[in-house]
């Protein structure tokens, strides 16, 4: 059962940042994770500030250098969609039309979907784990088959969202309006790992809003894919996938970029095997390399080390399939 809350519906951004600095305010856009967490007991809130109605951060359209803003409120099935994003920015229409199910697609935002919280089910259920201000992580002697493979310490989580991986994949920057003004960041630099501090997931500050994506230009003879291994063939999470993002010059890779979902507390850029890549064509020794660094450092769980195995699975059948494109 939802615990009762107060309900605004602001005029202005502005007047959002201003609802959203008090204590005890959470803001709601799409609502799909939001009110799972207040129903479970995840969250708290005395007050929900809106933004749903809000036109300005919603659309998707090309500015005057050729680069594409999104805003925060556009829903996963328009960017799925979305012809132009569909041909330039693939691995971003690939990621959303691969989350959730159709229904949550159709209501669940971008900006949500970017920022939402851990699946973690001690985290979700009755545990006063420590990401909770409890004083243990129950993962490391639990359940833990879902949980990551790097960057863990302290807390396990894996971060849920298959947007966020394509768009750090395609140089996405994002827009934050807050009480302090407005910030632009790499999307990259949005996320926090449980070794910075293991009580939040993003640089979000109270008052702060996510109010839009902003993609470079698509550049020539680039090509990007985002590919996802889960139990079931719909409405699931990664267990482990992959974004790529590649320029080519006569078959041979200029640039790369590399970034793993379903295996760490943040989409996990894998610089390593980016450069086993670069400089080179795409054949089985090189996809075959590169997907070996993405686990190189990898510590597995109990319960997980299946994860070692998907990764280099899923990496190598990403790279090999981008050459054949």
């Amino acid at each position: 059962m939802i615990p009762w809350f107060t309900y605004s519906r602001p005029n202005s951004l502005k007047d959002a940042v201003k609802q959203l600095s008090v204590p005890g305010t959470r803001l709601h856009a799409g609502g799909t994770d939001l009110l799972g967490c207040l129903r479970d007991g995840v969250v708290a809130a005395d007050k929900l500030v809106s933004i749903s109605h809000l036109a300005e951060l919603r659309g998707i359209t090309r500015t005057g250098n050729g680069s594409v803003r999104i805003g925060a409120l556009t829903t996963l099935t328009e960017i799925a969609e979305h012809p132009y994003i569909m041909e330039h920015y693939a691995a971003l229409s690939e990621g959303a039309s691969s989350a959730a199910s159709p229904q949550l697609r159709n209501q669940g935002t971008i900006g949500g979907n970017i920022s939402q919280r851990p699946r973690c089910w001690y985290f979700r259920g009755d545990f006063h784990c420590l990401r909770k201000g409890g004083e243990a992580c129950y993962a490391v002697a639990g359940e833990n088959q879902f949980h990551c493979i790097v960057g863990g310490q302290s807390c396990f989580i894996v971060h849920p969202s298959d947007t966020a991986p394509a768009l750090i994949a395609l140089e996405a920057r994002v827009r934050i309006t807050g009480p302090q003004g407005t910030r632009t960041l790499p999307l990259e630099s949005f996320f926090v790992g449980p070794q910075k501090d293991f009580t939040r997931e993003n640089v979000l500050d109270a008052g702060d809003i996510l109010t839009e994506i902003l993609l470079p230009a698509p550049a020539a003879n680039h090509r990007s894919s985002y590919r996802k291994v889960r139990a079931r063939g719909a409405w699931d999470f990664a267990l482990a996938g992959v974004a790529l993002s590649v320029r080519f010059s006569n078959g041979i890779v200029q640039l790369a970029r590399i970034v793993l979902s379903g295996v760490a507390p943040v989409p996990w850029r894998v610089r390593e095997a980016e450069k086993i890549v670069t400089g080179k064509e795409i054949d089985d020794e090189t996809a075959s390399q590169a997907a070996a660094a993405c686990v190189k450092d990898a510590v597995p769980l109990a319960k997980n080390e299946y994860k070692l195995h998907l990764v280099r699975g899923v990496v190598e059948e990403a790279l090999l399939a981008m050459k054949q494109a």
